[in-house]
């Protein structure tokens, strides 16, 4: 990076801050943007600026909206009663694309990562407690991720409400459709076995 002028080393620093971008692919965005037109570029760094600008939480479900509640917790079709509790948006956005649920969220903006520092008190969990407190909820849906995170943030969710009437449901785990079981792996297929069902 030492034969970069000053404002390329400044602009791949800053892009090689983001999740995924290594100092290469950063070089490589950095090339691209001193290519394309002015035009193009400021287009770019306005809508950056936008997004931080008029992106905020929604006040109930915490998903990234331009308006005080989003269009999901807005809709008097979706069903008020059901929450899936996701790790971050971009898991909203994936179930959304699918069409299967119809309920509303709970977005917490991580998972518990001990080793990370990341305790129950970094994740929207007091934000869940009061919602559910506050409204008729009469199912969670715990949708963080497969993995030792996901699942350790929800057997946490479990606990908090283990003493309540809401029935608490996890996603189910397992072999993907079009998937061929000798390629799969060996906690995949003991989660699959796990939640079997009947036909």
């Amino acid at each position: 990076m030492k034969s970069y002028a000053q404002p390329i080393k400044r602009l791949i620093t800053e892009l090689a801050k983001l999740p995924g971008i290594g100092e290469k692919t950063a070089a490589r965005l950095a090339n691209y943007i001193l290519r394309a037109t002015p035009a193009d570029v400021e287009k770019l760094a306005e809508s950056l600026v936008e997004v931080k600008r008029k992106i905020r939480l929604c006040r109930i479900c915490l998903n990234p909206s331009e308006e005080e509640i989003c269009h999901i917790c807005a809709d008097p079709a979706r069903e008020q009663h059901v929450i899936c509790v996701v790790e971050e948006p971009d898991a909203v956005v994936a179930i959304e694309e699918s069409g299967a649920f119809h309920g509303t969220y709970h977005v917490l903006h991580g998972a518990l990562a001990p080793l990370d520092g990341i305790g129950p008190e970094n994740l929207k969990l007091a934000e869940l407690h009061k919602r559910v407190r506050e409204n008729t909820v009469t199912e969670l849906i715990l949708a963080t991720n497969p993995n030792v995170n996901g699942e350790a943030t929800a057997l946490l969710i479990t606990r908090m409400f283990k003493d309540s009437d809401i029935a608490i449901t996890r996603i189910a785990m397992g072999v993907p459709m079009g998937g061929d079981l000798k390629y799969v792996d060996k906690m995949t297929i003991s989660k699959s076995l796990e939640f079997r069902r009947g036909m």
